[in-house]
């Protein structure tokens, strides 16, 4: 079952909060005529300085392990849910080059957080992926609904 038809079915709200698909999601999302009844919203946190004045970002977080982390993902997710008052929150952030990676965060490294408030349910998914930059986004945005499918199927 697709993630829109899950939410639908389910009456599950949910929002999120994107980094380096840059809006990719939401746009998935908003592909679905009316998922107006359950998408909340979404922000694209490009910056440090935003990530933590919007969502809420440790200063310290983003410091010590950077944006690129799976605290940052997960900071992200429960700052979305707060802003946007909605049940299920995503965050996402990485590296979908093709510059910005290092041998500790290559191209490609990316942290999708998944926050589901009513059961206190958090994860961080790591992925590893290869391909262009459209291709890394593309992939990030699938897997994450993906593994949203997978967690509202759960409960």
């Amino acid at each position: 079952m697709e993630l829109t038809d899950l939410l639908l079915e389910k009456n599950i709200t949910i929002s999120a909060a994107e980094s380096c698909t840059g809006g990719l999601f939401a746009k998935t999302l908003t592909d679905r005529s009316g998922i107006s009844a359950v998408f909340e919203g979404s922000v694209v946190t490009y910056s440090n300085r935003i990530k933590h004045q919007l969502l809420g970002v440790k200063e310290e977080t983003l410091a010590n392990f950077g944006a690129v982390s799976p605290q940052t993902a997960e900071e992200m997710a429960r700052g979305i849910c707060t802003l946007m008052g909605s049940q299920v929150g995503v965050g996402i952030t990485g590296i979908a080059g093709p510059d910005g990676g290092t041998a500790q965060k290559p191209v490609g490294l990316v942290y999708v957080g998944l926050y589901w408030t009513s059961h206190q349910k958090l994860s961080v998914l790591e992925l590893h992926l290869f391909g262009t930059r459209q291709q890394i986004r593309q992939q990030t945005v699938e897997t994450a609904c993906k593994a949203l499918c997978k967690l509202l199927t759960e409960f």
